[in-house]
């Protein structure tokens, strides 16, 4: 199969449909009327443009490439992407529509601007205005950094480290209990690590050689703006911190997937004794959880008796870090002037883009280029609506709705869910590898599926939020202030089913297993994914794929750990588990076959990607049945010489229309729980009967796969 992953060169975070987006950053400030020619798509009169397949690609061969090759060659990459497809031009649509929203505010006499529409603008023209950013220099910063400086002794660091605005290699937080679905636990963990994954610590490879050197260059960078007379030397030994975490604290990525090994309830007794002398009463209390009776530690290494409990082989048990107990300790044993650095060089990195120019263009240069692939810069303005979302996006959520999302298209979104639960209940009642007692319980969390669609009624308002104008810097403090302390008035309260977490602008969807929630934001209900108007045979091969790939979710290698109520338990009798298990076990041997780089040397991670596998090859089959459904036993009229089934596969091809830099593609690889687009489409397809039927695919065509090779789950 041809590879969708372009080389520039040499080297210059809840389940979600589509992988969150890369660091595709600016540094140059654009004004606000210029617009940077994008690709488009044309979707033609019924959902999809016939134009666009290449009639010169069999089918069989590179479905992927059949449906999409002629856009792709049509449409370079632009250079402020490192990856571009459907979701990016959707994403980029979403953009300009709030900007089109933050214009009319900007535009208004600032004396008849309502106080919530004076925040908006605020935060959109502080972060817009690069020359007083950089007249500013580092002055908003130094009140941080000089606290930082000032945190001598280990506990008034830790002190620090649990407050909202300054880096941690510790974190907490609260959310639903996963076994315990009825009240709010404060979660707790290690991370502390700068590159993207443990493995890139790990990597002894040229490329990673000069990725690590690249970092450590970034990390002097940092540190002399800080004011370290040896940058280069403290930058050795933060990076050597990190890599100590690497080596020693961090879990495999697919390995954290374990939704049964990362749920661990502790007492704060239990957890202080972990700490091993680590002041964690300190940095417990600088969050607020010093009354907190119950955490839940995300990286507990399990003991033998635990490990047999679970199953876990000996290559799995290599693949578990220290974890939080490890963390706690090695900090202990990192003198304070290295933790004081990572410290500084953690909130310099994470407010670069509200800092001089100097730190933006370093971190884009590292982490936009070098580990993305990425040539340029997003234009300021986009980056400023982005920033305004994260501060106050559900404020420009209403507006948003209130503009862009047609109560039709909800209505016909509900027939869509409605539908295709129906064609979830059909297929788990067909289902021969399934014993009738695990189908009821399947049945019973099918039935308790809360689906919800374009925004929730009650948007959030900020209430308490100060935004002052020309201090971006500060903004950004006082929203992760009042977001943790919104996150804190949680506790001991009841379970809020009205919360989301995407904004109506948002171009994704997701499964929530401790609220047993399907969501699907308004700005995804658009084409290429829905149309009002468009083919319902387009329609439910778009949406209707998402639709049922979110509710996959449910019902994946980890979802269907939960129940109905969200529970963390084994519904499951243990006969049906091991049906199911191997059939998830031949999903990953056919995921890890798919090597797109290093001439099949770098592959696909089958086991981390196994659960988006699941859900998209569970959400086209279902989407599919509820399509047949839709028809009542008819056939599907003939359109531009295409059938239903035809228009169907097309247009879930056409969903994920995308290409990427290698640089990015390696990455994903390494972090992204996601397979990459092109086998998101080939490697489903050639599972599903009906799309060999429907292209005349044969033994004969490189996707062909024997009828008892083909993988059916749900």
């Amino acid at each position: 199969m041809k590879s969708r992953i372009l080389t520039l060169g040499a080297s210059a975070l809840a389940l979600a449909i589509c992988a969150p987006a890369m660091a595709e950053e600016a540094a140059e400030a654009a004004p606000a009327t210029e617009q940077t020619p994008l690709p488009t798509m044309e979707f033609g009169d019924w959902g999809f443009d016939p134009a666009s397949i290449s009639q010169d690609i069999d089918p069989g061969d590179d479905f992927f490439a059949y449906a999409n090759q002629k856009w792709l060659d049509a449409n370079p990459l632009p250079a402020e992407f490192s990856r571009f497809g459907a979701f990016n031009l959707l994403r980029e649509k979403s953009t300009s529509d709030v900007k089109t929203l933050v214009d009319r505010l900007t535009a208004k006499d600032p004396a008849t601007l309502t106080a919530n529409e004076k925040r908006i603008v605020d935060a959109y023209e502080g972060y817009l205005d690069t020359a007083a950013i950089e007249a500013a220099g580092l002055a908003p910063a130094q009140p941080y950094l000089e606290e930082i400086k000032g945190a001598e002794t280990l506990a008034s660091l830790a002190e620090l480290w649990g407050s909202p605005g300054y880096s941690s290699p510790l974190f907490a937080y609260v959310e639903v209990d996963a076994k315990e679905p009825t009240r709010y636990s404060v979660h707790a963990g290690s991370g502390g690590l700068g590159l993207p994954d443990r493995d890139y610590y790990l990597d002894e490879s040229e490329k990673g050689a000069n990725i690590q050197a690249k970092y450590r260059e970034y990390l002097g960078f940092l540190l002399g703006e800080a004011g370290y007379s040896d940058a280069a030397g403290m930058a050795q030994k933060v990076y050597d911190f990190e890599d100590s975490l690497a080596r020693k604290v961090a879990w495999d990525r697919a390995t954290r997937r374990n939704d049964d090994l990362t749920y661990n309830a502790l007492t704060p007794e239990e957890l202080n004794a972990k700490a091993g002398g680590f002041p964690l009463a300190a940095m417990l209390t600088a969050s607020g959880f010093e009354d907190v009776d119950r955490f839940i530690v995300t990286d507990l290494p399990p003991s033998q008796e635990r490990a047999e409990e679970l199953g876990l082989d000996a290559e799995t048990l290599a693949k578990i870090g220290g974890g939080m107990p490890a963390a706690m300790q090695l900090i202990l044993e990192t003198p304070m002037d290295v933790l004081q650095a990572w410290t500084a060089k953690g909130f310099l990195s994470s407010n670069a883009e509200v800092l001089p120019k100097r730190f933006d263009d370093a971190n884009f240069a590292f982490y936009g280029t070098l580990l993305n692939g990425t040539p340029e810069q997003r234009p300021r303005w986009k980056r400023a609506i982005g920033e305004t979302e994260s501060l106050m996006g559900e404020l420009l959520g209403k507006s948003y709705v209130a503009d862009y999302f047609p109560p039709e298209n909800k209505a016909a979104m509900d027939e869509l869910v409605a539908n295709l639960r129906r064609a979830m209940a059909n297929s788990i009642e067909e289902l021969d590898w399934m014993g009738r007692d695990t189908k009821k319980q399947a049945i019973a969390k099918l039935d308790a599926f809360d689906p919800k669609i374009g925004y929730r009624d009650n948007l959030e308002t900020y209430e308490g939020l100060t935004i002052q104008p020309a201090s971006p810097i500060a903004n950004r403090i006082e929203a992760s202030k009042w977001a943790w302390n919104d996150m804190l008035s949680k506790l001991g309260g009841p379970i809020d089913r009205t919360e989301w977490y995407m904004l109506p602008q948002t171009v994704n969807a997701y499964y929530n297993p401790t609220k047993n929630e399907i969501v699907f934001p308004a700005a995804i209900l658009q084409q290429p994914f829905f149309g009002i108007s468009a083919d319902p045979a387009v329609n439910y091969g778009g949406i209707g794929g998402v639709i049922g790939h979110e509710m996959g979710h449910g019902f994946d290698d980890q979802g269907s750990k939960s129940d109905g109520t969200g529970m963390l338990r084994n519904w499951w009798t243990d006969a049906d588990r091991q049906a199911f298990d191997k059939l998830g076990d031949a999903l990953v041997e056919q995921y890890n076959s798919y090597c797109p780089l290093d001439d099949g040397e770098t592959c696909v991670n089958g086991r981390l990607t196994l659960g988006e596998n699941i859900g998209d090859l569970g959400g086209l089959s279902l989407a599919y049945r509820a399509y047949k459904l839709s028809l009542n036993g008819k056939e599907d009229k003939v359109i531009d010489g295409l059938t239903g089934d035809q228009r169907f596969f097309l247009a879930w091809a056409q969903v994920w229309r995308s290409q990427q830099r290698e640089a990015a593609a390696r990455q994903r690889l390494t972090t992204d729980p996601h397979s990459p687009e092109e086998f998101r489409v080939n490697g489903i397809v050639r599972n599903m009967d009906a799309w060999y039927k429907a292209f005349n695919v044969t033994k004969d065509d490189a996707l062909y796969l024997p009828p008892e090779e083909r993988i059916s789950i749900w």
